[in-house]
């Protein structure tokens, strides 16, 4: 208990109820009762933070804004902020995961952020997970690499899929329609390795390729995210 209240004086959050928090810091492989529900809500919750954060700095356009969101609720940054807090040394592990070193692994670190974010935001309200939100955030959002943030979502995109080893995306125009001075063009952009396709529409070729490329951008971290998450449905038998 007493790496709890530390934690908790580092959060500069005191929970009503321990038992959430208690369960923000259990993970699956130590038992039924663990953190997976709280960490789906906290999910929900962090997003809606940060979006609110970024909305508030002024940065001016949708696509500006879920890129850097995405920068900072991705596996690595909620790992590095768990670091930061010492939620490794909290958190409650099955002694297979013990013994592999799975108090230092990314994505147990970055869920339990999330579950503790849930667990805040059960217990103190929307108000009180913003606010903590708003301090683990306050370095990162003052060292925001606002060049990255102004690249365009082709080149963003294309920069995702080569940290990820795949291929660069294929664009096709699909259709053109309307007089010859005022066209719209459709484009389709299309990412063969993982079976994913989008659309754009655009005065220009270029226009609607950009709007392709920023669905595929937002459809790709849908993706990833559910991928690095376990099924909450027919969990094995040593889960439940």
């Amino acid at each position: 208990m007493s790496s709890y209240s530390d934690l908790q004086a580092r959060l500069h959050y005191v929970f009503h109820d321990q038992a959430l928090l208690r369960q923000a810091l259990t993970h699956r492989s130590f038992g039924a009762t663990n953190n997976e529900r709280l960490e789906f809500i906290g999910d929900s919750v962090l997003n809606l933070a940060v979006a609110s954060l970024l909305y508030a700095e002024g940065e001016p356009s949708e696509g500006q804004l879920s890129y850097l969101r995405a920068s900072l609720v991705r596996e690595e940054t909620l790992a590095s902020l768990a670091q930061e807090l010492g939620i490794g040394d909290c958190i409650r592990l099955g002694e297979g995961e013990l013994r592999s070193g799975g108090s230092a692994r990314p994505s147990i670190l970055a869920d339990a952020l999330e579950a503790v974010m849930g667990a805040v935001y059960l217990d103190g309200g929307f108000d009180a997970a913003q606010e903590l939100a708003g301090r683990l955030y306050r370095d990162r959002l003052r060292a925001l690499d606002t060049r990255a943030s102004a690249k365009d979502a082709k080149t963003r995109l294309q920069e995702i899929l080569q940290g990820r080893k795949l291929k660069v995306p294929a664009y096709a125009v699909t259709a053109i329609s309307g007089p010859a001075h005022q066209q719209l063009f459709r484009v389709r952009c299309e990412v063969a390795e993982l079976g994913m396709q989008t659309h754009g529409e655009g005065s220009s070729r270029r226009a609607a390729e950009q709007q392709a490329a920023e669905h595929m951008i937002v459809q790709l971290q849908a993706h990833h995210r559910t991928a690095r998450k376990p099924s909450r449905l027919g969990t094995s038998p040593q889960e439940s």
